[in-house]
């Protein structure tokens, strides 16, 4: 079990609270699609992604990336279990759609990456290592299911 400091719950549920998941959710799922196309096999249903602008048009996209923020809300409200929270995605990812688990590790790094570009100079060191400490979590409790 992970253990929070007061600073550190304080960081991630501040954080939280400013990130809007209609934006930075279709915006790292679009990344993760460009930048690692090899991830695209698990969109197989969401219709043209042969290129950067299909894939930044596509409706399917954006709403799987708010979707998949949106699903860091359980974590948010469940830090002391996060694990037990994601049990159920882990197996599905796991047996269903067999997801390389390291496409875990990889968007939570781009959603990083689009909340920085967000906030800037707010996402501080300090900010970040909380919130990256937070995504390594659930990046965890994701691939629990691969081990």
């Amino acid at each position: 079990m992970v253990k929070w400091t007061d600073a550190e719950r304080a960081a991630i549920t501040s954080w939280w609270g400013k990130i809007d998941v209609n934006e930075i959710g279709p915006q790292a799922l679009t990344r993760l699609l460009i930048v690692y196309p090899w991830t695209q096999r698990h969109f197989a249903t969401f219709g043209n992604l042969s290129t950067s602008a299909a894939i930044l048009g596509n409706p399917l996209v954006a709403e799987h990336g708010k979707t998949v923020m949106g699903g860091l809300d359980r974590a948010v409200k469940n830090m002391d279990d996060i694990k037990n929270v994601y049990t159920k995605l882990s197996v599905k990812h796991s047996e269903k759609i067999h997801v390389d688990p390291d496409n875990f590790r990889i968007f939570a790094q781009i959603i990083s990456v689009c909340v920085a570009a967000k906030f800037g100079r707010q996402f501080t060191p300090d900010v970040q290592e909380a919130w990256q400490k937070f995504l390594d979590v659930v990046v965890s409790a994701l691939s629990r299911q691969y081990h």
